[in-house]
């Protein structure tokens, strides 16, 4: 089981327009969200996470959203006319400028695969999208270091935690990025080492950020992780951590953002 919880926001259904879009890698897109409505959305940091409702095409509606995708919200969803449902995928927040205000949201693209990513290249400035629930996974407990492994999914999380934990953390942090080109620059603690491991092409999707977590040079003491992005990567880092390393299960948090063969 994942251990990042599902919560839901208290400022409910919050709407907002694309203000617009660059292409800042080979396989990275970012939007930027504007709006007065943004300024009910509460700032949390870290791999702060939120529901993104994206309309596919024309005819897909916004206004009789739920506010909130509790089960009773999410059967509410799932009653909606399908022609008229907007798609509702769950992103992370790459940096948000409440006082614009703006939201900026990095999106995965290969191609024509999936939705959200489609959806992010063809926008444009002025279409519509509606916010709901947030929340974030980043639960440090009491720990010597900090471990933070990724995929180019959770690549967003891996920023925010870097850039918002204690100036004074060490440890370390992996990302798997498809492209040496999709490293960003990041605002990490001087102690945390971050390492962009390149997959190569044939490589299944997180077996390299895998074998780094293994060949890891172990500093002393206990961790906490913090392990996302495909499932195989986010379980694998669990097990190993917790059966081959003896770290205690509560020190690491997990979560499948995607799975391999699936779509979302």
């Amino acid at each position: 089981m994942p251990a990042i919880s599902v919560t839901h926001a208290p400022s409910g259904l919050v709407t907002a327009h694309v203000e617009r879009t660059q292409r800042i890698s080979p396989h990275l897109i970012r939007v930027t969200l504007g709006g007065e409505d943004l300024r009910r959305f509460e700032r949390r940091g870290f791999d702060q996470w939120f529901r993104l409702a994206v309309p596919v095409d024309d005819h897909a509606r916004l206004d009789n959203l739920p506010s909130r995708l509790d089960t009773r919200g999410y059967l509410r969803y799932l009653t909606l006319p399908r022609a008229t449902r907007p798609v509702i995928r769950s992103y992370t927040v790459r940096d948000f400028r409440p006082e614009l205000p703006e939201l900026d949201i990095d999106f995965v693209v290969h191609g024509t695969d999936g939705v959200a990513g489609p959806w992010a290249q063809g926008t444009f400035a002025g279409d519509e999208v509606a916010l709901i629930d947030q929340g974030c996974g980043w639960a440090p407990v009491p720990a010597d270091w900090t471990l933070l492994v990724a995929d180019e999914t959770g690549l967003p999380a891996v920023a925010g935690i870097l850039r918002d934990m204690p100036r004074d953390a060490v440890g370390h942090a992996l990302v798997e990025i498809p492209d040496a080109d999709d490293a960003q620059e990041v605002d990490a603690p001087d102690g945390m080492a971050v390492h962009w491991v390149v997959r190569a092409p044939g490589d299944r999707p997180s077996a390299r950020a895998l074998e780094h977590v293994r060949e890891l040079s172990w500093p002393s003491g206990v961790p906490y992780a913090f392990a996302v992005g495909e499932a195989g990567l986010a379980t694998g880092v669990r097990r190993h951590l917790v059966g081959e390393r003896g770290v205690p299960k509560v020190n690491v948090t997990f979560c499948g953002y995607w799975k391999l063969g699936k779509s979302a």
